[in-house]
């Protein structure tokens, strides 16, 4: 393999990217999210979860980072790789997809969360009773403007492993077919269609 072909840091600098943005997200839904659970004060469910998730995101978005830069590098080297070997392009085109749509659910999920922390804030000043079962699960009792954003956030939330997991699931099934016998595969459909 001749050192043009080695793409082993920029598929580090990927994976890795892949793995704290997918580790992390699962951990925020499990764990932050439900980290201020043991207090009785609803204001402070949503001030613990909304610092971890705040002093997360930086990490969070270097992951996505890592994933865009080093992928879209990935992408570059793979060029006659698309163009030669039928299935490649369409698997790494349906990973950008999942890529870009993470990256705008993680997003929106973190505008949700700031909302809830803002909406919460104006409901203790106006002295008015919250409940709330977590920062991103709404009470029986919980205003509806409140409510509304806590479910965005959730559903946002367990949107973001599952693409994160959709691009994972994508490159490897791209590393594989740099295996000679997918390679071969691959370039005879091109060749002999049908």
């Amino acid at each position: 393999m001749s050192s043009a072909d080695d793409h082993t840091t920029a598929q580090a600098v990927h994976d890795l990217g892949s793995a704290l943005w997918f580790g992390g997200s699962v951990m925020g839904v499990a764990g932050a999210n439900k980290a201020g659970n043991d207090l009785p004060d609803p204001y402070d469910r949503i001030r613990v979860a909304t610092s971890a998730w705040r002093r997360f995101a930086p990490a969070q978005w270097a992951g996505i980072g890592a994933v865009l830069v080093a992928g879209a590098q990935l992408t570059a080297a793979s060029g006659n790789r698309i163009a030669a070997q039928q299935g490649y392009g369409s698997v790494g085109a349906l990973k950008i997809g999942f890529v870009l749509t993470g990256a705008v659910a993680t997003g929106y999920a973190a505008y949700c969360g700031r909302r809830i922390g803002s909406i919460a804030e104006e409901i203790q000043a106006s002295g008015q009773p919250l409940e709330v079962r977590d920062i991103s699960r709404p009470a029986a009792s919980t205003p509806d403007r409140l409510a509304r954003w806590q479910r965005r956030q959730r559903w946002s939330q367990l949107l973001v492993p599952g693409l994160a997991a959709a691009n994972i699931v994508c490159n490897a099934q791209l590393v594989q077919s740099y295996r000679a016998g997918a390679t071969a595969k691959g370039v005879l459909r091109r060749v002999l269609p049908g």
